[in-house]
């Protein structure tokens, strides 16, 4: 299935039911009162977050979707029906956009969470309902309220607990591989990875998190070079990222200089991510001399000045992944334990997640707007050199038999 993280859909709620002008007439009652009903409530659109769901392509082929109206009320006070609410079902991890404010309706984090993004028209009244003592054969009816019509963007960002950054080829899906059932793509080439991964570690019962792998990066990527930054906002919602650094890279590279690649493009991409906790992983140890890893790796830490943890381990061999894992286990019971004891905690965290998402919305929209300009250039001056070269018009060609 085609991986889809961002959709664009317009949602239209259903409108109001007319309010009903009837009068009652019964034989032997010549002159009965008013008797129309109210109309019926429009539909509203609701959005449903669905754990079978885990990508937004559906919503890539039909972009409208409407609401149904609310039935006109009826004589004999009869009330029209209200309109069906339209449910559509979206991937857990669903932010809501509107496109025409900017602004985030909600974030759909948990199975069954529901958001009403446009709602329906309230119904109309029927001229029962202006009858008084002064007024008794109201001819007043009203129409109903229209329902909302909104622009939305849908934009799908991977619940996980762990986000996983490097260059390609660092070996992130191999790590995935070995410590999780998730079988992504592994060769020997860069950009094995195209879309973001997923691998549920257990260790024990009641005792696992979900890592995230997203497509490795490369110098520029914060400028669009590569497959660029648009994955990164996937690790928005991580706790904290792990940063692998291949030991022996195939082209010969210098692991120091690729290790401060990620640390620039991160800062570049958003600020705030970049201050997440991180730890530093040193993958592929199993290819350096033995007598002189240990110093190897030591230096590369003393060169980053890194102050945070580190782990030696090989992705392939799962040489050093236990000790990794149960780490990452600590630790993430420890935030989870400090925020349900510190509710000041967790509010902090979710601060640092939606300006994390803020950041990475407003670096992906730069990006595209400066690779819509450059792409506008680019056809201009291509049909200036068009107009400059083609002169057939002012040409008369004579074919000499």
């Amino acid at each position: 299935m085609k991986f889809v993280d961002e959709a664009p859909i317009i949602v239209k709620a259903g409108d109001g039911g007319r309010g009903c002008l009837s009068f009652r007439r019964e034989k032997y009652i010549p002159k009965g009162g008013p008797d129309g009903g109210d109309g019926g409530d429009g539909g509203s659109v609701i959005l449903r977050a669905e754990v079978d769901l885990n990508t937004l392509v559906d919503y890539r082929y039909q972009r409208h979707y409407r609401a149904q109206n609310g039935e006109s009320g009826r004589g004999r006070n009869c009330r029209g029906k209200g309109g069906d609410d339209l449910v559509l079902g979206v991937p857990v991890g669903t932010t809501i956009i509107d496109t025409d404010s900017d602004e985030v309706l909600g974030d759909l984090t948990s199975p069954g969470q529901e958001l009403i993004v446009a709602k329906g028209g309230f119904h109309g009244l029927g001229n029962a309902r202006y009858k008084s003592s002064t007024n008794r054969a109201p001819r007043q009816t009203s129409p109903g309220t229209e329902g909302e019509l909104r622009n939305l963007r849908l934009e799908l960002k991977l619940l996980a607990d762990v986000g996983l950054l490097g260059l390609p080829n660092a070996g992130k899906s191999t790590l995935i591989r070995s410590v999780s059932a998730a079988t992504p793509k592994v060769a020997d080439y860069p950009f094995t990875t195209l879309v973001p991964n997923l691998g549920v570690v257990t260790l024990q019962k009641y005792r696992s998190f979900v890592i995230a792998d997203v497509p490795g990066l490369v110098e520029g990527a914060s400028q669009g070079a590569g497959l660029g930054v648009r994955f990164l906002k996937h690790l928005t919602r991580t706790r904290f990222l792990l940063h692998l650094v291949d030991m022996l890279p195939p082209d010969g590279s210098d692991p120091l200089e690729n290790a401060l690649v990620i640390q620039n493009e991160l800062s570049n991409f958003s600020p705030t991510l970049a201050r997440r906790p991180r730890w530093l992983v040193l993958n592929k140890t199993d290819l350096l001399p033995e007598e002189s890893r240990l110093s190897v790796c030591q230096k590369l830490v003393d060169d980053l000045e890194w102050q945070g943890p580190v782990f030696f381990i090989s992705a392939l061999t799962k040489e050093g992944t236990d000790k990794l894992c149960n780490e990452i286990c600590d630790y993430l019971d420890d935030c989870r334990s400090r925020e349900a004891a510190f509710p000041d905690a967790a509010q902090a965290e979710r601060d640092m997640q939606a300006n994390m998402q803020l950041e990475a919305r407003e670096q992906i929209e730069k990006l595209r707007l400066q690779r819509l300009q450059a792409n506008t250039a680019e056809k201009e001056y291509e049909d200036d050199e068009d107009d400059e070269g083609d002169d057939d018009h002012e040409v008369e060609v004579v074919y000499s038999p």
